[in-house]
């Protein structure tokens, strides 16, 4: 039955209109994936040899083992926004006398070959190859590098659980994602430390061989709760009340409601984001958008002149909302042309674009507000970004996403997918980023920082104030190229 369901998929894939679109660029991609194994198989082998060396006063071993837990932590996190779930298209076969459980095995047996489950395994190996059996038996070796690899592969299953709850129940993931980041602030701020934990663990599976039985158990939970719950939904009248429950959500919003025809479009806006795989993977990389600071605030280094902070802050507070404006045109692709039939209100259309871009640049700010604990320079410097990303940067990007004419295909997700952009794509990334600085760094360089920062401020204010006429401008672009726009995506 294995067979049949590659078979199958494979078929699916190869007869897809965008196969031989996608064959060339799945080659260079695959070329660069080649050279991040070279360059990780070489890294690996001069870590491994290497490592006593770098931690001469310590056990390699026992110090290697006490970065796993938090190996283990970023892993996760990064698999979380870039890692792709397997799956199939289950609907066909559940009318045909194919057990559920041969189904749910292979879409779950899918997500071992993953490329990060591969990639670890570069660093793993050879230091259990150079430093783990230096100091300790074969035996022992094997038991401490299996218990590794069944722990990577537990955070692979994790993973494959967190995404399908998100689909169905977020708040599961936004526990879960709580505790996570409580641990680590708790790490962070030195009240508990979790790397001798760490260290404890993994070398109580060198110690004691029968202690291989832990990861054993974590593995073989996590695949039973992922299996429990994908049988429990694999019915066709499961699918199809939990997709019209979906659909139902957003528009029975009251808030929504009461804004009449506006509201009608914003609806409209929020299911395309929430919907589909490519517009998900942005909102589900949020997080790491608004967490960014937390690798340069804490440095003293990056805190010396006012140029990079700046980078940090429009990009924190204006991550998601350049993805969503930038693309805001080509992710409407697919029935631009019903937009453009159907009497629609371009002003009006054009105005809910700006409400939610800058509503997401909003919520992102206030919700990196405790970064004052960094200095309350960092917070003036975010209000300062926050202000130039909604009144003058949201315009822009709108005004330029007009010129964007390439069709997007939402099934697929974000991570390395190029589909669908444009040169106008990549030239937001001047006013976005550069912009910002070079206002700054005559007033920088010249002892007056502040003003700078102030100069920024004023040019957000402006453009907030004058937005309708800002917006007009849009307006008449967009309506100049509409046709052309229209014409573009219908190429696919």
């Amino acid at each position: 039955m294995i067979k049949w369901f590659i078979s199958h998929q494979w078929k699916d894939a190869k007869r897809s209109s965008m196969w031989q679109k996608n064959l060339v660029l799945n080659v260079v991609l695959g070329f660069f994936v080649f050279l991040i194994i070279l360059e990780a198989l070489v890294g690996g082998i001069v870590l491994g040899k290497n490592w006593h060396e770098i931690f001469p006063n310590d056990n390699p071993v026992e110090k290697f083992n006490s970065y796993l837990i938090y190996y283990f932590a970023f892993d996760l996190i990064i698999r979380f926004f870039m890692q792709h779930v397997p799956v199939l298209k289950v609907t066909p076969y559940l009318h045909l006398p194919i057990k559920r459980s041969k189904i749910i095995n292979h879409v779950l047996s899918k997500t071992l070959f993953s490329f990060f489950n591969f990639l670890p395994l570069f660093i793993v190996i050879p230091i259990a190859v150079f430093q783990v059996s230096y100091y300790h038996s074969i035996a022992a070796t094997w038991v401490w590098f299996l218990s590794v690899l069944f722990m990577i592969l537990s955070n692979n299953f994790l993973l494959v659980y967190l995404k399908k709850q998100f689909a169905s129940n977020p708040k599961v993931v936004g526990i879960f994602g709580l505790i996570l980041a409580g641990l680590i602030l708790l790490d962070y701020f030195g009240i508990y430390s979790f790397s001798g934990v760490s260290s404890i663990v993994f070398t109580s599976f060198i110690n004691n061989f029968t202690f291989i039985i832990i990861p054993i158990a974590v593995l073989s939970f996590v695949y039973i709760i992922n299996y429990r719950y994908l049988n429990s939904g694999l019915y066709p009248e499961e699918i199809r009340i939990h997709k019209e429950k979906k659909i139902d959500r957003i528009s029975d919003n009251k808030y929504i409601k009461t804004l009449g025809k506006t509201g009608d479009m914003i609806a409209v806006e929020l299911k395309l984001l929430l919907r589909h795989k490519r517009t998900k993977t942005i909102l589900y990389m949020t997080p790491l958008f608004l967490l960014y600071g937390l690798f340069f605030y804490p440095q003293e280094i990056y805190r010396d002149g006012y140029g990079f902070l700046i980078f940090i802050g429009v990009f924190i507070s204006g991550g998601l909302m350049i993805n969503y404006a930038n693309y805001s045109f080509s992710y409407e692709s697919s029935y631009f042309d019903a937009i453009l039939t159907n009497n629609y209100d371009l002003r009006k259309y054009l105005k809910v674009k700006f409400m939610i871009a800058i509503s997401m640049s909003t919520i992102s700010f206030f919700l990196t507000i405790p970064y004052f604990l960094f200095g309350i320079d960092i917070l003036l410097i975010n209000f300062v970004c926050f202000l130039y990303n909604i009144g003058c940067l949201s315009i822009l990007l709108l005004y330029l996403a007009t010129y964007n004419k390439k069709r997007m295909d939402l099934g697929k997700g974000a991570a390395f997918n190029y589909q669908g952009m444009g040169a106008s794509n990549w030239l937001v990334m001047f006013p976005a980023f550069l912009l910002p600085i070079f206002v700054y760094l005559p007033f920088g360089l010249t002892g007056n920082p502040y003003g700078g920062i102030l100069v920024i401020g004023i040019i957000g204010m402006i453009g907030l104030i004058f937005h309708k006429t800002f917006l007009n401008l849009v307006l008449k672009n967009l309506i100049k190229r509409k046709y052309i726009m229209a014409e573009g995506f219908r190429e696919k």
